[in-house]
């Protein structure tokens, strides 16, 4: 894995995201990462950007202020210019319903928030190792949930 990755955090958790960075400092990937910590900003910070400078992927919470992570991923699926862009849920909770509608509704990937740090690493890893082998297509229902 060579390539760089441009991500973009979305997660109003400060504890979350200070430990996906680190995990990501601590993963052999090269990535840059910015973060952005609530529905709005996200929304604003894609729509404000330039198609070519869009992030490779983008790891959305669910559970968010102002505009939820699901919120987010149909109105960046209806937008022209973001509908390509991947969606990676990262969220605590794994409801089956919820789980089947962000498929549904084009997620690339579902991960449920792992505890540990070294399952948090290795879900990373695989996320983008997976995804990037998949050229960031959406899986079958079967792989959607990426497990550490």
């Amino acid at each position: 894995m060579n390539k760089e990755y441009n991500l973009l955090l979305a997660d109003d958790d400060d504890d979350d995201c200070d430990f996906f960075k680190e995990a990501l400092d601590e993963i052999p990937v090269t990535a840059n990462l910015s973060m952005v910590h609530d529905g709005v900003q996200l929304m604003e910070r894609l729509g404000n950007t330039a198609l070519n400078n869009l992030p490779d992927v983008v790891f959305l919470d669910l559970n968010m202020p102002r505009k939820n992570g699901l919120e987010c991923l149909a109105e960046i699926k209806a937008n022209q210019k973001l509908q390509n862009l991947p969606v990676i849920i990262f969220s605590t909770s794994l409801d089956s319903e919820i789980v089947d509608n962000l498929y549904k509704k084009g997620a690339s990937y579902y991960i449920r928030k792992p505890g540990d740090f070294s399952k948090l690493k290795k879900v990373i890893e695989k996320a983008l190792t997976t995804a990037s082998e998949n050229q960031f297509k959406q899986p079958e229902r079967a792989n959607f949930i990426l497990q550490p």
